[in-house]
Order: C-alpha cells, then structure tokens, then sequence
C-alpha cells in the first residue's frame, strides 16, 4: 500500500457563470520517503492538489488516502487532528509571526502540545540546529534574509516530527544561489526518510526529485520518476 493514494480526485468551483474544474479524475500514489515534485502551467490544479492533501479544500469527487487514513471520511475536527500529526506546511511567503524570535516561530505548532515549555524550547532549538540556524534563534524574521526565513519556515514544518511536508513554492521568492540552498536543504531531509510534496514553477528542481508530475488543465500529462516504485498516473 502507498503511503499516498490519490484516485479519481475531482475537483469542481461554481461561479455566478459557470463550473471551472480544476482537478479531472487525478490518480497518485507516491511512496512513503518520496520527494514529489508537482509542476505545470498557471490554473493547472497544483495549488487545488496541494489544499486538498492538506486537509484544507474538499473534494468534489474521490478520494484521499495518508498512511491508510481515508481523509475525507473525517471530521472536521479529526481532519484538523491528522494536520496537526502528519503534515508540515512550508510556505513561498514563509508566514512567519513578524513580533516572534525565529525560535518562537519554530514553537508555535508545540503550543497545543501538552509538555512542559522547556521542553518545547529545546526540541524547537534542536530542529532550528537541524537547519543551520542556532546562532539566529534569538532574531526576529525582519533580522533575518529570506534564505534564513525559509529555513526557519522548514523548522516550524519539522517540529511535530511529521510523516509528511506539504511545500508551496518555497523557493520562489528567493535568489537564484539561496534557492539551491533550500532545495539542498529539502534533499537532505528527503535522504533521512521525510516524505516531501512539493509544488514549484522552476524546472530546475527537477533534479531534486525523485519524481516529477505534469499537471495541465487538471489532469496529470505526465510523470518522471527516477524509482518505478514509485507510481503516477492520470
């Protein structure tokens, strides 16, 4: 069983006009310690994908199924239980509290997580290590580049130890030199065994992946995948 089993996801918008129509029967499973990387044009569906995975936009039709956890069969208030225990979202704006040290940011997604601060302050310490970032805990994020911001966004991700990173664009905000920084940094994770999807306009992070899906007009044109373990099909 995949870790990530897509079928026939459809996903359908009613204007005051008409119905676009953004996701047409999509079919995935990807491996548990994949990196996915999903491309295509403006209006494909990526952003649409990556909602729906995360919990956060509900299908028209199909189904969505992590680690076996079928998840819109959940309530609502079970769906927000399994993004709590299995996703990390990593943001192109990075999202950052603007009035919080980096090593606060990186504590937020422990705040409802019964266990004493210290401990919370030393496993946010722990994972901001993890991204190089120690000396900057006590910084604010407008002392910090965007390269920094993005890694303290990755460690925010990274905190809860999730089986799963959701990333939209990280690297799109960035110069061309910070960018290969994080797509080296999102590598590294991937070879310790983090599973990461991660949506992007840049061809060149193609070569981060283990495979590459093609979204257009909703359906997957096509797929490149360095392991036939791996499987996407549309």
């Amino acid at each position: 069983m995949a870790f990530i089993e897509i079928s026939s996801l459809t996903k359908r918008y009613q204007g005051d006009a008409d119905c676009v129509e953004a996701l047409r029967g999509v079919d995935i499973n990807v491996e548990e310690g994949s990196f996915l990387g999903v491309m295509g044009p403006s209006g494909s569906g990526k952003s649409t994908l990556l909602a729906i995975l995360g919990g956060l936009c509900h299908p028209t039709a199909g189904s969505v199924k992590v680690d076996g956890i079928d998840l819109y069969a959940l309530s609502g208030e079970k769906r927000a239980d399994f993004r709590r225990e299995y996703l990390g979202f990593v943001f192109q704006s990075f999202n950052l509290i603007p009035y919080l040290s980096a090593l606060e940011n990186v504590m937020l997604p422990l705040a409802v997580k019964a266990m004493p601060t210290a401990e919370k302050r030393e496993r946010a310490a722990q994972v901001l290590a993890r991204v190089g970032l120690s000396a900057r805990a006590a910084h604010l994020p407008n002392q910090l580049s965007g390269g920094e911001q993005e890694r303290v966004a990755i460690a925010r991700a990274l905190v809860n130890n999730p089986p799963l990173i959701l990333a939209d664009e990280p690297t799109g905000s960035l110069d061309t030199a910070t960018a290969g920084e994080i797509m080296e940094l999102l590598q590294q994770l991937h070879r310790e065994g983090q599973t990461i999807l991660m949506v992007t306009h840049n061809s060149e992070n193609r070569a981060y992946f283990d495979c590459t899906l093609m979204l257009r007009d909703g359906r997957v044109e096509s797929s490149d995948c360095r392991r036939p373990s791996l499987a996407a099909a549309s």
